[in-house]
């Protein structure tokens, strides 16, 4: 799968062999994080950051960085192993079930209290 940039900036198209797959361009979301996804796509494998960031040529720190805010996030579960895995909530985004409003409100360092 290729992550082609999105030449209207509004987020980033995932391309499997000939169908595109757009998630919204997402304020919080790195670049690495849209090869993630595409990497999850189509391969809904349990991996470490280290498998994850030699298939992505990432850096092994910056990788697990970003897995744990998707973690954070609930688009990833942790095993006690600390092996990755999608969650429901990573599935829905992948189905695009999830609206770009949704995805915002989930920033793991959203600061959004009311208390």
């Amino acid at each position: 799968m290729r992550v082609l940039s999105n030449p209207y900036r509004t987020g980033f198209w995932l391309s499997r062999f000939d169908t595109l797959y757009m998630i919204p361009r997402i304020s919080w979301f790195s670049s690495i994080d849209y090869q993630i996804w595409a990497l999850f796509r189509d391969h809904d494998l349990i991996m470490s950051r280290k498998v994850l960031a030699a298939n992505l040529d990432y850096d092994a720190d910056y990788t697990g960085k970003r897995l744990r805010k998707l973690r954070d996030a609930g688009f990833l579960e942790q095993r006690e192993d600390s092996l990755y895995q999608l969650s429901d909530l990573g599935r829905e985004l992948l189905a695009d079930n999830l609206s770009k409003e949704e995805i915002e409100a989930l920033n793991p360092d959203s600061d959004d209290t009311d208390d």
